[in-house]
């Protein structure tokens, strides 16, 4: 036994030297950091539990955006294996094992383990009862899950993640009356929650209510370089007839990412039909193109301009292309089906 202390008393040390080395290399405490500055301070100290934390934290509440859950995924494991005695840490694990979207059924089972396993210790420990929540949420047993997101909120009536997991319940169940407020509650509480902002916005545009540009941009300014956050802000606006503000917003994506095929689709869609630019809508669509080959949107618009331009030969061999990668889209076999009577009717 004095043996494996001996051995283990080191590693102990390192441990504790390395988050002690951390601390001290930090100017700002460990809340204040910036996501580039956790990145960098993570480089140089690995092991730092801490920093992985805050790093999976700040992940998790980014997920909306284009990386999605995976990289608060590996953090979460990665705090995980460096310390699994932690009930943040578990907690942090159990909700990546939930949420991941590579999960199989294990994975489940081992969530809903970690979160009752926490609520043995703590029965009042609110991320343990609302993980529970959503675990009955997922299986589609609401009132279980109810009965959970209820009690955590009687021992904290202002726990933003109770309030998000009833938004998303009603919206499963089409309550959209009671999924508004309870996201509205949910922003109240936290006015950085970027998908609260994103779910009313996509159910107002549901309805045709341009209010929905109202809310894109609230979770635009919370992150206006993901063009993943542009893009529904961009297309509310062409939606609503804002072209100006649309073209806008879709050139800040491709800034964003210039590989963003949809930015320049949408940029060639609103030369072409807005402002009869054909030269522009070629560029725009060649562009897309480019980056996306077999975007067979694309490929239509392009054979539209080519009619316009009363050249039917390249009109159908663009056609024959976006056809190819997509057999069964309608309007492209309807301007073929158009363009071979006109040919016919010629001849004869």
């Amino acid at each position: 036994m004095r043996i494996l202390f001996l051995l283990l008393f080191p590693l102990l040390m390192i441990a504790c030297s390395t988050k002690e080395e951390a601390q001290k290399s930090n100017k700002k405490p460990i809340d204040q950091l910036t996501s580039g500055e956790l990145d960098s301070l993570l480089k140089r100290y690995p092991d730092s539990v801490d920093l992985v934390i805050k790093r999976a934290n700040m992940r998790l509440a980014n997920v909306f955006g284009a990386n999605g859950y995976d990289p608060f995924i590996e953090d979460a494991a990665r705090a995980f294996k460096l310390d699994s005695t932690r009930v943040a840490v578990r907690l942090l694990y159990a909700k990546a094992l939930l949420n991941s979207p590579h999960k199989i059924a294990a994975d489940k089972i081992n969530s809903k383990r970690i979160f009752q396993s926490v609520l043995v210790k703590d029965s009042t420990n609110v991320e343990a009862i609302v993980g529970m929540a959503n675990h009955y949420g997922i299986d589609q047993n609401v009132e279980e899950a109810f009965k959970y997101i209820n009690k955590a909120l009687r021992i904290n009536p202002k726990y933003r993640d109770a309030y998000v997991l009833k938004g998303s319940i009603y919206r499963m169940l089409e309550n959209y009356t009671m999924m508004l407020s309870s996201y509205e509650t949910a922003i109240s509480l936290d006015p950085k929650y970027l998908e609260g902002y994103f779910y009313i916005g996509s159910y107002y545009e549901w309805k045709k209510d341009p209010k929905c540009i109202e809310y894109y941009t609230s979770a635009y300014n919370l992150n206006p370089k993901d063009p993943d956050l542009i893009y529904p802000l961009a297309y509310a606006y062409e939606k609503f007839s804002k072209e100006p503000e649309a073209m806008k917003y879709y050139r800040e994506m491709a800034a964003a990412d210039k590989s963003y095929f949809l930015a320049y689709f949408h940029l060639g869609s609103l030369k072409q039909f807005s402002y009869d630019d054909t030269d522009s809508a070629f560029y725009y669509y060649d562009l897309a193109l480019k980056y996306q080959p077999n975007h067979a949107e694309s490929l239509h618009n392009k054979g539209l301009l080519y009619e316009q331009l009363n050249d039917p030969t390249n009109a159908l061999f663009t056609y024959a292309k976006a056809l190819k990668i997509n057999p069964d889209f309608a309007p492209t076999k309807q301007r073929v089906k158009e363009l071979k009577g006109k040919t016919l009717r010629t001849v004869k």
